[in-house]
Parts: C-alpha cells; structure tokens; sequence
C-alpha cells in the first residue's frame, strides 16, 4: 500500500505569484505538440494532408513551422475553453452557477476532456476552412499528437491529487490522505498509461503509414473511448453531481460511449471508401 505523495500544487513560488503543476502540464503538452508535428511534418514532406495545396499566400510554405504555430493556437483556444466549459456544463454547473469567478481558476484543475474534444474539434473547423484544407483530414494529422498531452494531464490530475480512484483491496493500492484513509486505485495513473502511451503507441503506429482519411480519427476515437470507459471502473463513483447514472455506468462512460460507436463508423467508412 501507500500514500500519495501530498505535493505542493504550486511547481514555483515568486513571491505572491506562483506556477502551478497544472499549468506546467499543460506547457509541456503544448511543447510536445509541436515537437511531434515537426517530425510529422519532416516524415510526410510539405504536403502531408490529401487534397490540393490550400492557398497559404505568395512565398508562404504551406506546411511549414507557422502552420504548426496556428494551429497550436487554435488549438489551445479550443482546448481551454471547451475543456473548462465542459467541467461546468458537465459535471458540476450548480457549483460553478453559485461561485462564477471558480469557472475561470483553470489552474485549480477541473477541466473536461469531453468538452475540450467538443471545443477542439470547432477550432480545428474553423482553422480548415481558413487554410482550405479538409477538415478531417486534418484531424487525421493531428490525432495522433494528442495522447501525450492527455498523459501530461492525467499527471498534473495525480500531482494536485484529484479525480481519485475507487477503494481497493489490492497491494498496489493508494491512500489519498485528503479524501480518507482508504486504499484507493491510483486511477490517474492508470489512465496515464492507457490515454497517453499505449494510445499514443497505437495511433503513431497506425498513422505511420498512409490510411484512407478518417481511419486515423476513428481509431483514436475507438481508443480514447476504450480506454476511458474501462479506466472510469477505477474512478471514484462521485463524478460531479452525478455519480453513477442508468446501469451503473459515469457520465464519463455515458459520454465516451459514443466516441466508440462513431470512431466505428468512421474506420469502416473510410475503409470501405478507400
């Protein structure tokens, strides 16, 4: 058995003002982002989407450093807003509706992945139809820079020590002191595992080779569906103001079921296409 850890949530102190872990996750998410979409770039040359080159102006290379520096902006926007209007609408609105200034401490945690995805995915049509490009084969090109990030957010959910797992009988289990004296499964880590390695390992794999446009977004919604319905097994039961819902299943596998069921569809449709 042991305990968790009890980090300070503030990485950096300066004087009133400090960095926190959360945000820090958060920046490596975005450095690492860019790290792979240069190698993405650099593997599949100038033109890695399918389709005609989209207009990027005169003496502007369509795929170069700048698309990857746009397209992070996008998407930080869309994972920011979406992710923290996801954890508001999602899980806890009455607390949120009664403390309005709490919507906008995103360093204090709290952000939805569900409600990131939804806010990623307008940003992400938004920057297509700017840059003339198809849209899902844009998200083919993007999915699989995804999963590490969702690793670093799970640490920075295991550092400031939330969304804690359901009590366990296991010799692996954790004891959070802030909640009870219970072992509990480390399910953050858990999910590290399974969102941000093998599911990065699996998409960076697949895509490694040319796939019929939306194979690559359909795998990673299978995945992260996958993988999120079994992890929420492990999750404490107290998601928001929810809990358990119809059959026993979390608003958190209410709303990765569809992702599986859609991701299904879309592997089958581009296959059959291709």
């Amino acid at each position: 058995m042991f305990t968790h850890p009890q980090f300070d949530p503030v990485a950096i102190h300066l004087g009133p003002f400090g960095i926190h872990w959360y945000g820090l996750m958060y920046l490596l998410a975005f450095v690492c982002f860019i790290w792979l979409g240069r190698m993405r770039l650099k593997a599949r040359g100038q033109h890695p989407l399918p389709g005609p080159l989209p207009q990027a102006g005169e003496g502007v290379k369509p795929w170069d450093e700048k698309f990857l520096d746009d397209l992070l902006f996008y998407g930080v926007l869309g994972v920011v807003l979406g992710g923290r209007l996801g954890e508001v609408l999602f899980y806890n609105p009455g607390y949120y509706f009664s403390h309005p200034f709490k919507i906008l401490a995103v360093w204090e945690g709290g952000m939805s992945f569900h409600g990131g995805f939804l806010g990623v995915l307008i940003a992400m049509a938004l920057f297509a139809r700017g840059r003339k490009i198809q849209w899902l084969a844009l998200m083919d090109f993007i999915a699989p820079l995804v999963p590490p990030g969702l690793g670093f957010g799970r640490i920075g959910n295991f550092i400031n020590g939330e969304l804690w797992g359901r009590p366990t009988d296991g010799s692996w289990g954790m004891v959070f002191p802030q909640v009870d004296s219970l072992p509990r499964h480390a399910s953050q880590l858990y999910e590290f595992a399974l969102e941000g390695v093998l599911l990065f390992a699996l998409l960076w794999w697949y895509s490694s080779k040319p796939r019929p446009v939306g194979a690559v977004s359909g795998l990673f919604l299978i995945g992260y569906g996958s993988f999120r319905f079994l992890a929420e097994f492990a999750r404490t039961a107290d998601d928001g103001i929810f809990g358990l819902m119809t059959f026993g299943v979390s608003m958190g596998q209410w709303l990765s079921l569809p992702m599986v069921l859609i991701g299904i569809w879309m592997m089958r449709r581009s296959l059959r296409s291709a």
